[in-house]
């Protein structure tokens, strides 16, 4: 038989070194009478094409590897049916016989850093192509020399489904026929050396239960929600003069079951939302759902920023509690993290074989401190996977706002560095200057698609301008954690209230830059953890004191300007430091103490909320006005 290929090139695809393995796999024009279909499949003793009549022809084995082909005399519609060693068979159609879905302009959105909805490109998507349901996959691996889409459904093995290079983008594709939600993936990816990594998908929205790493494909189109009043509601407005009352929550340790397990995110839909509804709080901030592999970190080491965590379901159900947040009037705030990344193999380090999503030079690429990696926010491709990484959770997930942890570290290039372990800017400066044009563009895009969204800084420094809008010179925040005012509130309630009259200053010098940002006054997990104690075992004195000076300091908060957070756990007094092993101690609710400071808790989120003097106008002078802020001999 008479070949129509390239030798050299049916040999780039038996040892799995082509870029473009469309080019000679599937249908392809060798003259004007004949078209030749190529096949191949190591897992093959015999590999037949059947027509769209049903007719049925054996292909020609042209290397004992498992290259097939056949001649046909015009373009056909065409599946293979494949024979194993062990006479299994099986059919599918050619995925080598699909045009890219990949367009032009999204190649050019995604090099030139704009490409919003990248998501709904780049990963694993179920789809129907030419009346073919499949999976297509895409992935940016731009310094491979080889990306394979593996699996069960190819042994793992990467020679089976190597995917398409779109030209000098970068970006890898393949659809691949007859693949159903929740098939466990990943790509294999042969880097310049040849050596093979395989790496856990970017941009997927559904990942397997630690410790194991694969992605996993899943479909976010079948949920219904039904919290468009709340949508519509919400982004109507570009609005921070609203009662804020925050409940910050870790998911895996605000209540467990009997046996020590998690609750479902369907189950804390009802239990924890039920509660912070009962309670009068306005909102939840859930510290960090995206996916990541070790329960130590909180979610703050990252490996997939597109899927919400599966220990606690799907990613439907998380949609179902975040719909059912909605209809109870409760909004949902997301810890995100785009400072920094870990460095687990299957992750984002080194991607391609390359730095890609990091800095190459240590000093610029990695936090010695954390043993983590900070994002090339310099670098157009990534910069887009975290913009649209923060549209993807406000439009797919209807998240209502996004805390930005670590902001002070992304700003300063030489954060918990030494002399000699960071780089300066151009300007000879500390500042990151890629980082602070990052966050001024997602901040500004962000808000102008979603006005009624909050943009929340963690951020621990004197930087200016933090919650003020890009054209006036800011980072384009809408709200800043105040950690000045924490620190000092926490001074001065630890000391004995015989002493507090020389710390007077700790209770009120928060007023002297109140209104230089829009500020939330946070009490955090950070403040109950590593040797921190509770929030109640700072207070001094014996059991009933201790509780008295929690309410009084509470009360404080409560009617000190700008927005609040409190931990769960700190509302009913929990003595026990925070830990995310197992579930907040609510048996102490049998206590009368503990059950009269969540009473009195509920009943300030109450007032606070009902009382449009206790939040309005928070953000300038005109909405509060001290009576006496000098009194340091009675410490009022």
């Amino acid at each position: 038989m008479k070949r129509y290929y390239n030798l050299p090139e049916m040999h780039e695809i038996i040892s799995a070194n082509h870029k473009d393995p469309h080019h000679i796999l599937g249908i392809h024009k060798v003259t004007d009478k004949k078209y030749v279909i190529n096949v191949f499949q190591p897992y093959a003793k015999q590999v037949e094409v059947i027509s769209d009549d049903q007719s049925v022809l054996l292909m020609e084995k042209h290397h004992e590897d498992g290259f097939y082909s056949i001649f046909e005399p015009s373009k056909i519609n065409y599946k293979i049916r494949m024979t194993s060693f062990d006479e299994n068979t099986w059919e599918m159609a050619d995925p080598y016989a699909f045009d890219p879905v990949i367009s032009d302009m999204d190649v050019y959105l995604f090099n030139k850093g704009t490409h919003y909805e990248i998501y709904d490109k780049l990963g694993a998507h179920p789809m129907t192509l030419d009346g073919v349901d499949g999976v297509q996959f895409a992935v940016w691996a731009p310094n491979a020399k080889r990306v394979s889409v593996i699996g069960n459904f190819s042994n793992w093995d990467g020679r089976v489904y190597p995917m398409r290079s779109l030209d000098n983008s970068g970006i890898y594709e393949l659809f691949i026929p007859g693949l159903q939600v929740n098939e466990v993936y990943k790509y294999e990816i042969k880097n310049k050396d040849g050596h093979i990594i395989e790496k856990a998908d970017p941009f997927a929205n559904y990942a397997e239960m630690r410790p194991s790493t694969a992605s996993k494909i899943t479909s976010l189109k079948g949920y219904t929600w039904n919290d468009k009043q709340w949508i519509d509601a919400r982004d109507e407005r570009f609005n921070i003069d609203i009662p804020m009352s925050i409940y910050e929550v870790h998911l895996g340790s605000w209540k467990r079951t009997l046996d020590n397990n998690y609750l479902s995110y369907k189950e804390l839909a009802h239990d924890l939302v039920d509660y912070v509804a009962d309670m009068g709080y306005t909102h939840i901030e859930l510290m960090p759902v995206t996916e990541y592999p070790y329960d130590g970190s909180w979610g703050y080491q990252v490996t997939g920023y597109f899927a919400p965590t599966s220990r606690f379901g799907e990613p439907i159900d998380f949609m179902y509690f975040i719909d059912h947040c909605h209809q109870n009037n409760i909004g949902v705030i997301m810890d995100w993290v785009p400072a920094h990344f870990p460095k687990d193999a299957h992750g984002l380090i080194e991607f391609d074989g390359s730095a890609l999503y990091e800095h190459e030079d240590v000093r610029q690429g990695e936090h010695p401190q954390w043993g983590t990696k900070i994002f090339n926010f310099e670098r157009n491709e990534v910069a887009n996977f975290l913009i649209a990484n923060a549209i993807f959770w406000i439009k797919k997930f209807h998240i209502d706002g996004l805390r930005v942890d670590a902001v002070a570290s992304m700003l300063y290039l030489d954060y918990g560095k030494e002399e000699g372990e960071w780089v300066p800017n151009s300007f000879g400066g500390r500042e990151n200057l890629g980082a602070e044009e990052f966050l001024k563009h997602m901040n500004s895009i962000i808000y102008g698609m979603y006005p009624g969204i909050h943009m929340i800084a963690e951020e621990s420094t004197a930087w200016q301008g933090v919650s003020r809008p890009t054209d006036k010179g800011g980072l384009g925040f809408g709200l800043k954690w105040n950690m000045g005012w924490m620190n000092d509130f926490l001074a001065y309630i630890e000391e004995d209230p015989i002493h507090r009259q020389y710390h007077h200053g700790e209770l009120t010098f928060g007023m002297v830059y109140a209104y230089t940002e829009n500020f939330i006054l946070v009490l955090s997990h950070d403040e109950v953890v590593h040797g921190k104690g509770s929030i109640i075992g700072k207070m001094p004195g014996d059991y009933w004191q201790k509780f008295a000076n929690v309410r009084v300091a509470y009360g404080f908060m409560y009617g000190h300007p700008g927005k609040k957070l409190l931990f769960m756990g700190s509302e009913f007094g929990q003595f026990e430091e925070w830990n995310e092993d197992k579930s907040l101690d609510w048996h102490l609710l049998e206590f009368d103490k503990h059950r009269e400071l969540q009473a009195y808790i509920k009943d300030l989120n109450h007032i606070y909320t009902s009382e449009k003097a206790m939040w309005y106008d928070d953000f300038t002078p005109a909405g509060f006005e001290w009576i006496n802020c000098s009194d340091a001999e009675n410490s009022i």
